[in-house]
């Protein structure tokens, strides 16, 4: 995983997220929502946990973009993700972690809704675009429960990668509905 860009960032993410919209494409609503043996989350309930992270990025990136125009910097062409950040994401890779509760989903919320949340999330990510672009974001953390302190383009790249994750499960989950 090498970003040279924010356009990287952002253009691997919509990838993922294209995979996410053809994986989850023709389920039916009794699949997505049916609980396989092992599992704690229905696909509906997974999808829901994913639109609830992104959103939550999504206000930690405004927050530490907000910073970074504040102190007037601009991007330098440094790197966009930290050594230490890169060999974290990748040891938990492979982790069954625990969700903080903000994000656990409620399961109340269909497939479909929380697909249309991730769009509205999408929609807020590229309203921030051209500024992630343009400041420097080095300088301005937030933690993360299991990957310490985060920037915000740190923050971008973790969406898209909790999101392939969670992709990858879910193409799991359906060869196994599908039985």
């Amino acid at each position: 995983m090498r970003y040279e860009s924010i356009g990287d960032i952002f253009d691997s993410n919509g990838q993922i997220r294209q995979r996410f919209t053809s994986t989850v494409a023709e389920m039916s609503s009794a699949e997505s929502t049916r609980l396989l043996p092992g599992e704690s989350w229905s696909v509906a309930q997974v999808a829901e946990h994913i639109a609830l992270v992104n959103s939550g990025i999504a206000r930690i990136c405004a927050k530490l973009l907000n910073a970074a125009k504040t102190s007037g910097k601009l991007y330098d062409g440094s790197a966009l993700a930290s050594a230490d950040f890169v060999a974290n994401l990748r040891n938990i890779a492979d982790t069954r972690l625990e969700a903080p509760e903000r994000v656990r989903p409620t399961g109340n919320v269909a497939l479909e809704g929380s697909a249309a949340k991730m769009k509205d999330n999408d929609i807020a990510f590229g309203s921030m675009r051209q500024d992630l672009e343009r400041y420097d974001l080095s300088e301005h953390k937030f933690p993360h429960p299991y990957l310490g302190d985060l920037t915000a383009s740190e923050w971008l790249i973790l969406s898209g990668a909790h999101e392939l994750r969670h992709t990858e499960q879910i193409g799991r989950m359906l060869a196994l509905l599908r039985r």
